[in-house]
């Protein structure tokens, strides 16, 4: 093999070393993984806070709204996330039901507003959340009707 064939094979390597490295680059952003600890920690926060009061606005054990209680569990996890439900969709990434991993985000539309409740999941086809005025946060199923109706989304930080 002559020089001039060998530094066109390694030109040729290196170009394709490239665009493997750009084609890397320019997907998404990594999500955690499923079992992260950051994610896990958060669903046991939010967990810890059933029976605690709805509160429209509420991000604290005082009350919590479905998207203070999201924000207030990943904060005291040790991720600074979005307070807002449409927020928190806009920056965390789709994850498939059927790859569900605890402490992902499932969104629900009601009432005609699209993504308009957010829970964290539990495993186990449970998730806790902050459903509405008058109630406290608590567990349900991803079984029952109503829920299963609802879910549009299941999303991952």
């Amino acid at each position: 093999m002559t020089t001039t064939m060998r530094f066109n094979r390694l030109v040729e390597a290196a170009a394709l070393a490239l665009i493997l490295l750009l084609a890397g680059c320019a997907g998404e952003p990594v999500a955690h993984k499923p079992g992260d600890d950051t994610a896990y920690e958060a669903s046991n926060i939010a967990a810890a806070m059933v029976g605690k009061p709805y509160r429209y606005g509420g991000n604290s054990p005082n009350g919590f709204d479905c998207s203070g209680l999201v924000y207030y569990s990943y904060r005291h996890a040790g991720l600074a996330v979005p307070r807002s439900t449409a927020t928190q969709r806009a920056r965390s990434h789709k994850v498939s039901l059927s790859h569900l991993s605890r402490g992902d985000l499932l969104f629900f539309d009601q009432e005609g507003k699209y993504s308009s409740h957010v829970g964290i999941y539990l495993g186990g086809n449970r998730f806790v959340h902050a459903p509405s005025h008058g109630k406290h946060v608590r567990v349900d199923s991803l079984n029952e009707h109503y829920w299963q109706k609802h879910l549009v989304d299941a999303r991952r930080f």
